[in-house]
């Protein structure tokens, strides 16, 4: 069935990559704000992390939704050698990420929770994408950081910044490192009988410029 006034879907996220994201599907939404402590516990692995922060996210704003409606929570993070990298506290912090990743791969962690309030129906879904960054300059850290986009960046980077262009090559979910993995959604929703007035995948690539080479498989069902 196609969203309605009745099942709304509520973004539970300021981001304007995710809300980007989420209209490639042609769904009314609606976004709600989460305001949550983002601090890792002690012991957290990344998967924890991320799938602990996306559900803290949608059932933050349940309160404000209607019975009926369907709450997307997501949280991604950066991760080098199985360490968190979160958003940096100030441009030298954001300098010293940058020199971290510079040359090397990691791995970007986001988790998906998908709540529906009526019932409490909760799923949950996982991606995990190795990012290869290229060999960026000093001079171009610098550059990146004055344009102040690296400060409420996990790992202090967007992949998608025109200039900058951190990232070497990929192969997994492009829009997974930008915060919200829509094939991972798509095949969430359909267990809610949600569906898509658009072809997702196409316009997934075709906003993000992007040969995705993982869309069917995920969409089949393995974890990616």
């Amino acid at each position: 069935m196609r969203v309605n006034e009745k099942n709304i879907l509520v973004l539970a996220s300021n981001s304007p990559r995710r809300r980007q994201l989420l209209a490639l599907g042609n769904w009314d939404f609606i976004v709600k704000v989460a305001d949550i402590d983002e601090t890792q516990l002690a012991g957290e692995t990344p998967k924890e992390y991320v799938l602990r922060l996306a559900q803290e996210k949608a059932l933050a704003v349940k309160d404000k939704a209607s019975a009926e409606n369907i709450i997307i929570g997501s949280d991604t993070t950066v991760v080098l050698d199985d360490a968190i990298l979160g958003k940096p506290v100030d441009e030298k912090e954001a300098e010293r990420m940058l020199k971290q990743l510079r040359g090397r791969t990691h791995q970007v962690y986001t988790g998906l929770v998908v709540y529906r309030k009526r019932d409490g129906k909760t799923l949950t879904e996982l991606s995990v994408t190795d990012v290869p960054m290229r060999d960026y300059s000093d001079d171009e850290i610098r550059a990146y950081i004055k344009t102040g986009d690296p400060m409420d960046k996990a790992g202090a980077y967007a992949i998608q910044h025109p200039d900058f262009q951190p990232v070497h090559s990929m192969q997994g979910c492009y829009a997974s490192v930008m915060g919200l993995p829509m094939c991972h959604l798509l095949r969430a929703l359909k267990k809610f009988d949600v569906t898509p007035a658009a072809d997702v995948p196409a316009a997934c690539q075709s906003l993000l410029d992007y040969d995705c080479r993982v869309s069917s498989a995920i969409l089949r069902g393995e974890q990616i």
